[in-house]
């Protein structure tokens, strides 16, 4: 009887076990991460104490205020998708309120590689003239210098920007930029040029900030402009075939967060008087500077050597999650 209720409980015990094991807690499988965004946004605004591009100022050597917003797209890792806008505060002779561009493109990366094209709108705002055909200057009046401009600078380019990122530390690209009327003169443009950036691993860091140094030298390919421009100022007379012209820039940068402070010497090899047909400058003045372009000799500083200092910050909608 004994060995009855003995195998009688043990069949229980073992009957029961399962039911046991069912009631125990089970630890649940973690989740899958989430798979990241394909989309982001960069955007910033920086403050500098002279807006120059490719050589020449657009603020009259005056400061400027920038900012800028770029939506951007991964397709994959390796290429994305982007579109912006961004502004400058300029100073031109047809009274422009400021420069508005609005670009979009595809960055591909193959390994070091990163080749960048797209398409860019320069909108220039606000220009007024005298006379829509014929005169456009400052105040309404003409100018000592004769110099004139058209009321609409608005132009778009066509671009391709390769980066070789040789290490952490060098890169090493180029720019290609082709506009088939430059600044709306009828003259097309062609800009080549090439650069270079060392930026400072953490071991070379100088204290709290980070730096780098980087540098461009470039060309600058002008055409012949349409009859608005032309030499005796007369809107049927001949166009001005301007100066093609060299320009670089070298500088250093100090990085602290999303803050960069850069210092940069730029110039061009352009004569005052070139420039001064270039440009329309409005405070043009100095005499002597006599050209094929510019017969009347007045000069302008506006291509000349010059110094800028640029306080920028740059993110990302991605570096603030």
């Amino acid at each position: 009887m004994k060995k009855v209720v003995l195998s009688v409980v043990a069949a229980l015990a073992l009957s029961a076990a399962p039911a046991f094991a069912a009631d125990m807690p089970v630890k649940a499988a973690p989740a899958p991460a989430a798979a990241p965004s394909p989309w982001d946004i960069a955007f910033g605004s920086a403050l500098m104490s002279d807006y120059v591009f490719r050589g020449i100022t657009q603020s009259n050597h005056k400061p400027s205020v920038a900012a800028y917003f770029e939506p951007r797209y991964n397709i994959t890792k390796d290429i994305q998708l982007y579109v912006g806008v961004s502004g400058e505060s300029i100073s031109e002779l047809n009274h422009a309120a400021a420069e508005i561009d609005l670009y979009g493109g595809a960055r591909w990366t193959i390994g070091p590689v990163v080749l960048d094209g797209g398409f860019w709108y320069y909108y220039y705002p606000g220009g007024q003239c005298i006379n829509t055909t014929v005169f456009c200057s400052v105040d309404n009046r003409p100018l000592p210098s004769l110099n004139t401009m058209v009321a609409n600078m608005s132009f778009w380019e066509v671009y391709f920007k390769p980066t070789w990122n040789v290490n952490d530390q060098l890169a090493i690209g180029g720019n290609l930029f082709y506009a088939n009327s430059y600044l709306n003169s009828g003259a097309p443009g062609t800009y080549v040029s090439a650069t270079a950036k060392f930026t400072a691993s953490d071991k070379m860091a100088i204290g709290p900030f980070g730096w780098y140094v980087s540098g461009e030298f470039g060309r600058q390919y002008l055409g012949t402009t349409n009859s608005f421009y032309g030499l005796t100022g007369a809107a049927n007379g001949p166009g001005i075939d301007y100066a093609d012209y060299d320009t670089w820039n070298v500088g250093l940068g100090l990085t602290w967060k999303v803050f960069t402070l850069d210092l940069r010497y730029s110039g061009t090899d352009l004569s005052k008087g070139d420039c001064n047909a270039f440009t329309g400058d409005f405070q043009a003045s100095q005499t002597g500077n006599i050209t094929a372009i510019n017969p009347g000799g007045i000069g302008s500083n506006w291509c000349g050597s010059t110094f800028i200092a640029k306080l920028s910050a740059d993110l990302t909608l991605g570096s603030l999650k």
